[in-house]
């Protein structure tokens, strides 16, 4: 499938890249059909794209939460999760979107809305904790700081 995205340009997307997310995701119930997508010439992975198949110029950042915060381990009721199972931690993908203001200090991520994708399915959807242990904007420019930091004292 080729799509004109608002950030990659014109891509080539799988048909077997496709996530599915049946509901859609919150605020936006008619998008459902996603790719993740990351800058192959940063070649970084921390930070990708969800983008819409369904509208091509919506695209989010998300990231892997434990990139952030290495304790994140929500708890999910599991009829929250009835579209996306079987789910085992081999298959599982969470990620949460990333909020990117123009004073990249104030960056954040939202943990109190992850996405749960299951890897072999290819199928998503995206859920709100009541718990109250995760934020909605966690801070997280100072911990990429420190990572990046730490990764040019490894080389």
């Amino acid at each position: 499938m080729k799509l004109l995205t608002k950030i990659f340009g014109e891509a080539e997307i799988d048909d077997s890249k496709i996530i599915t997310f049946p509901k859609g995701i919150i605020g936006f119930p008619q998008l459902t059909r996603f790719a993740l997508m990351y800058d192959m010439e940063k070649d970084s992975h921390s930070i990708q794209w969800l983008q819409s198949l369904d509208e091509p110029a919506f695209a989010m950042p998300v990231m892997d939460p434990l990139h952030v915060k290495p304790d994140y381990n929500p708890q999910i009721e599991d009829d929250v999760l009835e579209e996306v199972k079987p789910l085992t931690p081999d298959n599982m993908l969470v990620m949460v979107t990333v909020t990117v203001p123009h004073d990249l200090k104030l960056m954040t991520v939202n943990l109190k809305g992850p996405f749960i994708i299951n890897a072999d399915t290819r199928m998503g959807c995206q859920v709100i904790l009541d718990e109250d242990d995760y934020a909605v904007k966690f801070p997280i420019y100072d911990i990429l700081q420190k990572q990046k930091e730490a990764a040019k004292k490894e080389k």
